[in-house]
């Protein structure tokens, strides 16, 4: 076992599973020997691929725009959104990088939050708690994918599971992942699985060495691309053939009323797509008795490593974990960053609730005569149209009077009809200063990411009414009610929470179309992993889910009279 700064590593280790495979960790344990706590993640990514050279772009960001993080650290046994070993052994705890079963080191199929690799998670949970170096508590942090099956994992229950800690991640596998309102999100799902997992793979044998073994990343293997290809599941295909939600997606989806662990959920107010509405929804509805909310905005795998952020975790660890009486349990559970137009620097507040005690929800009604947002509706009917796929409507209201805080879930109801038998709508709300420059923030990954976005496929426009909140639509997505060209149908649309302090002077609009909202690129952006034009990676442009004779009609909005189409706002009264 070498010894690196005092902490003692074990590379390889094999964990075995129910079923006769055995899979791969390396752990990362104090000298001394003596029993520790367990922070553990289990993923794709190859533990054995260092944060600098398999994701060299995404490290040359962070190290170089925050040169002083993780102080004390050589950052050289970092791995892509996993804690950092050498900042948590000398704080008294055992990490441990698991290979998911088909990835890594580890050999079997591949099959990404599958309920397979969702009992490897459980069972490695309990070998790290049986281990003579552990002291029978595990807790889970992790960013993004280390995150998502952490609530996949506390569903099972394993019994010393002690806590854990999703950070940016995702819960509902249709709602928040592969259908955004029944709208397949492709692009990114393509691409981050074929650069970010495929390349990973158990016996790829292009992927690189592991400078800790000398040995590649994905094992001593080496399989052919036929035999790759059947040796992994297709989530881009597995998504195209299941337009409806059901049973496959619930197994890939979190019980929320069998999460009970205690929980810190960290949530982007810029994850618009993926990483916002699981950690929304897992405060609001999990069976767990002691869980946290917090709010945070960067990019998803910067505030992890940065002081602020680590302390935020150490503190939530060391309590539920070492028992440490820290005052914690005393903390509200509710920890927002206030986004305020133009800057970095945010508001740190406390609340007791989400959404917050006190909201005042606000109508802001949309009428197409002028495409002005009015705080009052009005009697006369009226309509505006676009083409689907070419342009689109933007609604704007008069300048605010007054400071406000818009803060929580977003609602939009609108009357729509199309020329063709479907229509898909992409809804995105705005702000913008008095001289006509948007408000837009770093996102997880998009460096001009809008205040918040929300999708609906109208024959997806059916509601389930039990789960169904005024300021949360929640579509059942059970069944296809196709339209009749020119029927007026009513569709409730979600978007995702939002938070922004917006001076007196400000307009806030909803641009409506029928694809992806997009602006053209700026000249001065960089951006080294994906073209960023204000919704990231995450587009919906598969063709074989949105044929153009079908969502490339023309879709006319009606509003004022009988159709009362309208905005739903979670305003924040000040004292």
């Amino acid at each position: 076992m070498p010894v690196h700064e005092g902490i003692l590593i074990e590379r390889d280790v094999s964990i075995p599973m129910d079923d006769g495979i055995s899979i791969k960790c390396d752990v990362f344990r104090p000298k001394d020997g003596q029993p520790a706590p367990v922070i553990m993640t289990l993923g794709p990514y190859a533990k054995g691929a260092p944060y600098s050279v398999q994701f060299a772009p995404q490290w040359k960001w962070l190290v170089g725009t925050h040169p002083d993080m993780l102080p004390g650290s050589s950052r050289e046994l970092m791995n892509w959104e996993t804690a950092d070993a050498e900042m948590w052994v000398p704080l008294g705890y055992v990490c441990i990088r698991v290979d998911s079963r088909g990835a890594g080191r580890s050999p079997g199929r591949l099959d990404i939050f599958s309920p397979r690799e969702i009992r490897d998670y459980h069972d490695a949970i309990e070998w790290a708690a049986a281990q003579p170096w552990s002291t029978g508590k595990v807790g889970l942090n992790g960013i993004s994918y280390y995150a998502i099956n952490q609530w996949l994992v506390a569903s099972l229950q394993p019994p010393h599971l002690a806590c854990i800690i999703p950070w940016e991640g995702a819960g509902d596998f249709y709602r928040d992942f592969g259908r955004h309102g029944g709208i397949q999100s492709n692009a990114f799902v393509d691409t981050w699985f074929n650069r970010q997992v495929v390349s990973t793979q158990h016996g790829n044998p292009n992927s690189i060495l592991d400078p800790w073994l000398n040995e590649r990343i994905s094992g001593p293997a080496s399989l052919g691309d036929d035999e790759l290809k059947q040796n992994r599941a297709d989530p881009v295909e597995d998504i195209l053939h299941r337009p409806l939600d059901g049973e496959w997606y619930r197994e890939r989806s979190p019980d929320w009323s069998k999460v009970k662990v205690p929980f810190l959920s960290a949530a982007s107010l810029g994850g618009h797509g993926l990483h916002a509405r699981g950690n929304f929804e897992a405060f609001t509805q999990a069976a767990s008795s002691q869980k946290w909310l917090e709010t945070h905005t960067g990019r998803h795998e910067e505030l992890f490593y940065l002081t602020e952020g680590m302390a935020l975790q150490q503190r939530f660890l060391d309590h539920f974990l070492k028992g440490a009486e820290n005052g914690w349990d005393r903390e509200p559970p509710v920890l927002l960053s206030l986004r305020k137009p133009f800057t970095d620097a945010v508001e740190h507040r406390k609340e007791c609730s989400w959404p917050l005690t006190g909201t005042q929800w606000t109508k802001a009604y949309l009428n197409s005569s002028n495409t002005e947002l009015l705080w009052d509706p009005t009697t006369t009917d009226c309509s505006v149209s676009f083409k689907a796929l070419e342009t689109n409507v933007t609604f704007r209201s008069q300048p605010l009077r007054f400071e406000t805080e818009i803060t929580g879930p977003i609602a939009l109801k609108v009357f729509a009809a199309s020329t063709t038998t479907d229509l898909d709508l992409f809804v995105t709300f705005q702000a913008f200063s008095p001289n006509g420059r948007e408000v837009d923030f770093q996102g997880t990954i998009d460096p001009h990411t809008p205040l918040s976005q929300g999708w609906l496929r109208a024959s997806h426009r059916k509601l389930d009414t039990k789960k169904t909140l005024a300021y949360r639509p929640y579509h059942s997505h059970d069944e296809l009610q196709p339209l009749t060209p020119g029927e007026i149908y009513e569709l409730d649309i979600e978007l995702w929470p939002t938070s922004i302090v917006l001076p007196a002077g400000f307009e806030i609009a909803v641009h409506i179309g029928g694809k992806d909202f997009e602006r053209p690129l700026p000249p001065d952006v960089p951006n080294e992993a994906w073209v960023a034009r204000g919704s990231g990676p995450w587009l919906h442009n598969h063709k074989k889910d949105r044929p153009s004779d079908v969502f490339g009609g023309t879709t006319t909005l009606f509003t004022g009279g009988q159709h009362q189409s309208y905005l739903y706002l979670p305003v924040i009264q000040k004292d």
